[in-house]
């Protein structure tokens, strides 16, 4: 299936696996990408060292072009780019608005600049700026989310810009990718349904809490860091929502220690981070200090396996998911579904797979 994804980027199929922090590494990425996806390796969490280290890795694994997620507002974005552009990486994903400068310096190097959005305003403003594609997510979207809806937002993007939009928030089957199709979207993207893969690193046991979830199990809070943070419901966040923001701020700063040493921040960089992440968003600094603890957070379910002591951000949609495909037989079967919707769609569907 040829999209305008697909042309820009180099892929089979246009689906991408998105950069979520401590579950999107060199294992994950590269199987996605030996599938025929766009696998996008996650390095907010990464020293600088490291993550040269796991693009490495992933290379390593597969011939295929695959992106690196980016903190724009990080001190050290531009170290980050410099990496990526000498290590041939074919996608820069952004989680928040790239600077001009930052877009330019990666298309002068051929990278692909891919940002995501979750507004029609932010799309604009970086298509203007020179972005290749756009990630839209909808409210559906699992971790920091919006309030709209995609099947509401992707229209009033895919309206608003001339660049290819990859479409996110709820998306999990072939039906999803050709509803995405249908809105003039050029693919998708995916961030739980590739969680819940075993290609994923996540442990088993924290894996079958997010099977064995319904959709009203995952919960949209600003319990965490004081943002629209949508995650599983446990009796963790029951209690962060009921501790106040003076018991989660002790927390927090005992975690924000942690969170220094793997990152390999400086307390300085830290401080520069957290007021980046406050431009424009009226955060107190105990939000800041909250916000830098959600990694940790993260970590200790996605990585350690203590549910009883951190957060699993989710999408709405796993609570319509039942097991653990390879990447391989995941994008193999959204593909065939998408087809089949395709193929029996009267005169003139078969068209959009041109």
């Amino acid at each position: 299936m040829r999209t305008a994804l697909t042309r820009l980027v180099g892929v089979r199929h246009p689906i991408v696996q998105t950069g979520m922090g401590w579950v999107a590494g060199p294992r994950l990425v590269s199987a996605t990408a030996n599938a025929g996806a766009l696998g996008i390796l996650a390095s907010a969490t990464m020293t600088a060292d490291r993550l040269r280290a796991a693009i490495r890795e992933v290379k390593s694994r597969t011939d295929a072009p695959f992106g690196v997620n980016l903190r724009a507002d990080a001190s050290d974005a531009g170290d980050r780019v410099r990496i990526m552009i000498e290590e041939g990486v074919r996608v820069a994903s952004f989680a928040l608005a790239p600077s001009p400068e930052l877009i330019a310096e990666l298309k002068e190097a051929g990278v692909v600049v891919m940002p995501s959005v979750g507004a029609r305003r932010h799309a604009e403003k970086v298509a203007a700026w020179g972005a290749d594609a756009v990630i839209v997510q909808g409210g559906e979207g699992g971790g920091h989310t919006g309030e709209v809806a995609t099947t509401v937002l992707l229209p009033q993007v895919v309206d608003a810009v001339r660049i290819p939009v990859v479409a996110a928030g709820g998306f999990f089957d072939g039906r999803g990718l050709v509803a995405a199709l249908a809105y003039g979207a050029a693919g998708i993207a995916m961030g739980t349904r590739f969680l819940l893969t075993s290609d994923s690193t996540v442990p088993d046991a924290v894996k079958a809490r997010y099977l064995a979830a319904s959709v009203k199990d995952v919960t949209l809070t600003t319990a965490v860091d004081g943002l629209p943070h949508r995650m599983l419901r446990t009796p963790f966040v029951d209690v962060l929502e009921k501790s106040g923001r003076t018991g989660n701020l002790l927390h927090a700063v005992r975690r924000a220690a942690g969170f220094r040493r793997l990152s390999g921040l400086s307390r300085r960089q830290m401080v520069r981070d957290g007021l980046a992440l406050r431009h424009g968003k009226n955060l107190s600094w105990s939000q800041v200090l909250l916000a830098a603890n959600t990694p940790m957070l993260l970590r200790s379910a996605m990585v350690d396996g203590r549910t009883d002591l951190g957060v699993m951000a989710s999408g709405q949609v796993a609570g319509v998911i039942e097991d653990l495909p390879s990447c391989a037989e995941l994008v193999r079967r959204v593909m065939s579904q998408a087809a089949g919707i395709m193929d029996a769609l009267p005169a003139g569907g078969a068209s959009m797979r041109a």
